[in-house]
């Protein structure tokens, strides 16, 4: 199936989307008698319709059809196993799979939804463990550089994502500076490189500040004198810090656990250029499932797959944080 395949519908629905858009704004413009503020919003909504909402039920609809359009679950039964259209292919071809040995295992698609939440789970982890210290350090009101450490955190952000992984070839690869370093000191070689290690590390970069912003964002906006009731109350530093200041952070917690792991699952540059081709994550599959064997279909029920986990991660940390105080980067 090619790019150009979109049905019919889908173009209707985003010509109606359109529509409704210039209908809504002619009716602002009458109810207002002229321009009024929330005129401005439309043109978000029109983005929100066009480029959000539309791509939402194309996706759906790929995944619960086949190539002819018509309904199937059979897109879901290829994530549980890979083998499944070949396997479907040889039967239509009279061939009887039962007792044939295929090169892959039907559990690669699993297997790599598997190594992807792996992965994820470990970025998140360590970037909880560096970032919370790193948050609780610069929110200390009597710590003049805090300010200072949050733009310097920020700088990198404002280079493309890409070169920043790109950058950490130079720093990794065989003839890198690590390595010259460490022969110039008398050391051999490491292997830094097309690992798993390798794409840990570059997860961990690039999505520490998503750790960090959050939780310095909860812990700034916590009352000073509820920790200083506590220590007039005879607790010391560390009770003041277990029962007030990380109970009151958890929102902020909550937040960035949610703003790394996601990303860190449906990540797949990261991967392809650390990684070396070596490891592939949830994201190269889908990625690979659309651009490669330009099959949209599956592609789209892989990517539903991973929408409902998206959606998972949302309603826990609405849970946790309904009022959304954790939830801001600055």
């Amino acid at each position: 199936m090619s790019a150009m395949s979109m049905p019919a519908w889908g173009i209707w629905l985003m010509a109606l989307g359109l529509g409704i858009f210039i209908v809504m704004i002619i009716l602002s413009l009458k109810k207002h008698r002229g321009v009024h503020r929330s005129l401005f919003a439309w043109p978000y909504s029109l983005w929100m319709i066009v480029f959000t909402v539309v791509p939402l039920f194309l996706i759906a609809y790929y995944a619960f059809t086949d190539k002819a359009g018509s309904f199937t679950l059979d897109n879901f039964k290829n994530f549980w196993d890979s083998n499944y259209e070949m396997k479907k292919q040889l039967i239509d071809m009279g061939f009887d799979v039962s007792g044939m040995e295929l090169s892959d295992r039907g559990t690669v698609n699993v297997d790599t939804l598997v190594y992807s939440l792996w992965m994820a789970f470990k970025c998140t982890v360590i970037c909880l463990a560096i970032g919370y210290p790193a948050a609780l350090f610069m929110s200390d009101r009597n710590f003049k550089l805090g300010p200072t450490l949050i733009v310097l955190f920020i700088i990198p952000m404002w280079m493309n994502f890409l070169l920043r992984t790109i950058a950490w070839m130079t720093l990794l690869e065989d003839n890198g500076i690590i390595n010259t370093l460490l022969e110039s000191l008398g050391f051999g070689k490491l292997k830094l490189m097309y690992n798993s290690n390798a794409v840990l590390l570059g997860m961990v970069y690039n999505y520490l500040p998503f750790m960090v912003f959050p939780v310095y964002n909860s812990i700034s906006k916590q009352d000073i004198k509820l920790s200083e009731a506590a220590m007039d109350l005879g607790a010391d530093e560390i009770k003041t810090f277990t029962r007030v200041t990380f109970p009151l952070s958890i929102p902020g917690i909550v937040s960035g656990i949610t703003m790394v792991f996601m990303p860190s699952v449906t990540t797949f540059f990261i991967p392809r250029v650390l990684g070396g081709g070596n490891t592939e994550m949830f994201g190269d599959l889908i990625e690979r499932t659309f651009l490669t064997a330009d099959n949209w279909n599956v592609g789209s029920a892989l990517s539903l797959i991973m929408m409902v986990l998206i959606l998972f991660s949302i309603s826990l940390l609405r849970r946790v944080d309904p009022q959304g105080e954790g939830g801001s980067l600055l």
